[in-house]
């Protein structure tokens, strides 16, 4: 097992930031990661968990032993008992690095209470015998400056001629010449990163995003009173805008993620930002002070902007001690901020030399697919796989910004079916950035042309040029279309169409698969430690032996095809020759055809769940499976086990899935959750383009 530690530079450097960030590299590149942070340093106000420890299990379900107190540490240090705290630490990182490849060490940071902090983390690299890595982040000093900076703490450790120290990341990177720009001129400058054994494993440019609180994040550090909520759970302060100016010159600052800070008898700002909400601005919030309570009758007013979500606040501070305060917010990210976590740790990721890192690992105990892995690989083979994809919901707003995200990250070339005006509409409310590239086709301009076409492919159906016309009003049926023909490569839609809309035409215009006779479904549980595959858990309500052993084998197929070792458990109430039943034999027969069909895979059934999944239950009802507590592979006998099992798997072990993925269609057509996010539109089209990739 390997052990990195990470040791700032100095305060402020986003210690935190860049563990969340290493240990999402190494979980993508198959290792199996573990976290610990031995000492706890709480900031003002902090009444929670550990800060470091409850984001790092929050985003990667990493548990680790409780950080030993701050009083107790300093207790210790000063009766010179300092080997004593180093026995107990070691304790603890032993619990947490049971049956993991890699440890990542968070050390403490420096602070005017804690000026040993250099001497502990200096003990603590050297008792656990870790590699050490420094965080570091320019402030306003010269690249020289900065370089000396990190040479010193280099030499904390040992130096550069300790192969202990293996290099730097330089976090918060603010660059007229970007991130690698920066890199460049900072490795002129250093002496030390022109040494072969001290590399700078990763330079992470600043990104204000990454920063914005929540508006309800700011409501509890201010003490507001809240007016009305709206959305203040999800909305996010960009930019403050204290508005003392007029209306007139107010107005072109009304932008998505400024939050308005104005005193609450200006009822001309006031209805000035209800304004650009109810034209679908989705601004901060509004945030009224000088203890002056808005009219009553303003509000009234204001109330269908009050509808759009529109958060309102008070407080009694006047316009310059608000802004104070406002600017004096800690920024660090709160405990059940994980979304906002999420991305910074994904981002600070994608910024690190993680292919060196996992090299210097070494041999791992056994390479799984840990969600991490799962949606790294997912992005980057879609970005390999260069597919177009039609979405026919084209001016819907998630589906706009998810477009936008994968044509900017050419996750996929993405065709939005949909009158460009209103998709620029949507754009320009949402603040969100149309990337060049990005195709918008109006319906009304292309329909014509696929009026013969298909009636061509229905005319056994008895299709005629007015029904088709008449069918092909709907975006869906259109997108479907351009698949048929070869124009696109995948589909994705169901944003706001029901799973009929979106596969009906699929059936009739798509067709399946040669050697199979159905469409499945299959979603990628994305549990803590390892993605599974459940099927079918939203198609087809009750398939016979033989539709089942074609499910089997269309999401063994669907598993291979994502870097998952197929392992097909087919679920039973009954495991072996235990119990007997129609539904029993139905999993029997299945289980034989799908082997029969193809005998390399492995496979086995009827198997109770727990005897697929859980190892020693596997041992014991069928030692000889070769698939029994190692299953990867889940196929439900019907759609009400399949359904009712992944909900309450996902809602019980609070993990993501990502899916339905269709299967067994000649072409790729995937249907979304209306409540889908943003992300999971994202995920859906990449795998829509592996899908189309692989032929899956």
């Amino acid at each position: 097992m390997h052990t990195f530690f990470l040791a700032p530079t100095g305060f402020g450097v986003g210690l935190t930031s860049a563990s969340l960030g290493l240990v999402a590299a190494l979980q993508r590149a198959g290792l199996k990661v573990g976290f610990f942070k031995p000492i706890a340093q709480p900031h003002a106000g902090d009444l929670g968990p550990e800060r470091s420890s409850e984001l790092i299990a929050r985003t990667h379900e990493l548990h680790s032993p409780k950080p030993l107190p701050l009083a107790h540490v300093e207790h210790l240090l000063g009766d010179g008992e300092l080997d004593e705290l180093m026995e107990e630490i070691i304790s603890l990182y032993q619990q947490a690095a049971q049956d993991k490849d890699v440890m990542i060490i968070e050390g403490m940071v420096p602070t005017r209470q804690a000026s040993y902090a250099a001497r502990v983390n200096f003990h603590l690299a050297k008792s656990l015998d870790a590699d050490v890595i420094l965080v570091s982040a320019p402030e306003s000093e010269t690249l020289a400056e900065l370089s000396d900076r990190i040479e010193i703490q280099a030499q904390l450790f040992g130096g550069p001629k300790d192969p202990k120290v293996l290099g730097v990341i330089i976090n918060k990177v603010r660059s007229d010449d970007g991130a690698e720009g920066f890199a460049a001129r900072l490795r002129e400058h250093s002496n030390l990163l022109s040494n072969e054994g001290f590399r700078l494993l990763g330079c992470i440019p600043w990104q204000e995003e990454l920063n914005a609180p929540r508006t309800r994040d700011i409501a509890d550090l201010l003490g507001a009173r809240v007016l009305n909520a709206g959305e203040y759970e999800q909305r996010r302060m960009l930019k403050i805008v204290l508005c003392a100016r007029a209306v007139a010159n107010t107005v072109q600052l009304l932008k998505p993620g400024t939050l308005v800070v104005t005193p609450g008898d200006r009822d001309d700002i006031i209805l000035a930002a209800s304004l650009a909400a109810m034209n679908g601005v989705p601004l901060a919030g509004l945030l009224l002070c000088s203890d002056f309570q808005p009219d009553a009758r303003i509000m009234e007013l204001c109330n269908n902007a009050l509808l759009t979500g529109l958060p309102v606040m008070t407080v009694g501070t006047g316009s310059y001690d608000t802004a104070t305060n406002l600017n004096r917010m800690n920024k660090e990210i709160p405990i059940d901020d994980r979304e906002r976590a999420e991305k910074v740790s994904g981002f600070v990721a994608s910024h690190l030399d993680h292919e060196w890192l996992r090299l210097r690992c070494g041999t791992v105990r056994e390479l799984r697919m840990s969600p991490p892995a799962f949606r790294y690989q997912l992005v980057k083979r879609a970005q390999a796989a260069n597919k177009r994809i039609v979405l026919p919901e084209g001016s819907e707003p998630r589906t706009v910004q998810a477009a936008a995200i994968c044509q900017a990250r050419g996750i996929a070339r993405c065709v939005l079916l949909a009158k460009p005006e209103e998709v620029y509409a949507v754009a320009k409310a949402q603040g969100i950035e149309l990337p060049a590239g990005l195709e918008i086709l109006d319906p009304d301009l292309h329909r014509e042309r696929y009026v013969e076409p298909m009636v061509e492919l229905r005319k056994g159906k008895g299709l005629n040029a007015p029904m088709a016309v008449a069918q092909l009003e709907d975006t869906v049926v259109l997108g479907t279309m351009m698949l048929a023909l070869d124009e696109v490569d995948g589909l994705v839609s169901g944003a706001i169409h029901t799973t009929a809309n979106t596969i009906r035409p699929a059936l009739q215009l798509i067709k399946t698969a040669p050697g199979y006779k159905l469409v499945s479904s299959v979603f990628f549980m994305l549990l803590p430690d390892q993605v599974l595959v459940y099927g079918d858990c939203a198609v087809n309500p009750d398939p016979n032996a033989e539709e089942l052993a074609d499910i089997a084998r269309q999401s063994a197929n669907s598993a291979q095809a994502f870097g998952i070792e197929p392992r097909v458990a087919m679920i039973s109430y009954s495991t072996g020759d235990s119990g007997s039943g129609e539904e029993v034999e139905k999993v029997r027969e299945a289980t034989r055809l799908a082997r029969a069909a193809n005998p390399t895979l492995a496979i086995d059934g009827p198997l109770q769940y727990d005897a697929a999944a859980i190892e020693s239950v596997g041992r014991q009802k069928a030692p000889n499976s070769p698939v029994a507590g190692r299953a990867t592979v889940f196929i439900f006998p019907d759609l009400n086990t399949g359904n009712t099992t992944y909900k309450a798997v996902q809602r019980s072990a609070n993990c993501v899935s990502v899916g339905p993925m269709l299967q067994g269609l000649r072409k790729p057509v995937n249907d979304l959750s209306r409540g889908a996010l943003v992300d999971d539109i994202v995920f859906t089209i990449a795998l829509t383009a592996i899908q189309a990739d692989a032929k899956v």
